[in-house]
């Protein structure tokens, strides 16, 4: 099984039911204001409020998708999910770990130290 990559957080949380009651209210203001400048006589600013109104339903459909698929999603079969302390911020830190101590003995072969030693 493949393990999952990213630097987010273990406990990190997605505000889906503040973007939720956001994407209500703007729901509710494109499509007021879509309607009265159609009837106010101005076409431009209904269709700037119609194109907004269909941005906002789109994104009210992906939380919605969200809201169903549960707080325990994962993306694919192939990537499950990681035990804590073993998530993308410990694989991040090794792999860090590594890549400095990589630089180290190319900088201590070349004579490139930089006159910082560590013990």
């Amino acid at each position: 099984m493949r393990t999952r990559t990213g630097s987010e957080p273990v406990t990190a949380r997605s505000p889906l039911r503040m973007r939720f009651w956001l994407s209500l209210w703007g729901v509710f203001w494109t499509g007021a204001g879509t309607v009265v400048f159609a009837l106010a006589g101005r076409p431009w600013w209904a269709l700037a409020c119609a194109v907004l109104l269909l941005i906002v339903v789109t994104d009210l459909v992906v939380i919605l998708r969200h809201f169903r698929q549960g707080p325990r999603f994962q993306p694919g079969r192939d990537v499950g999910p990681y035990p804590p302390g073993h998530g993308p911020n410990v694989i991040l830190t090794e792999d860090r770990e590594r890549e400095r101590d990589l630089i180290r003995q190319r900088r201590n072969r070349t004579g490139m130290g930089g006159g910082r030693h560590r013990s």
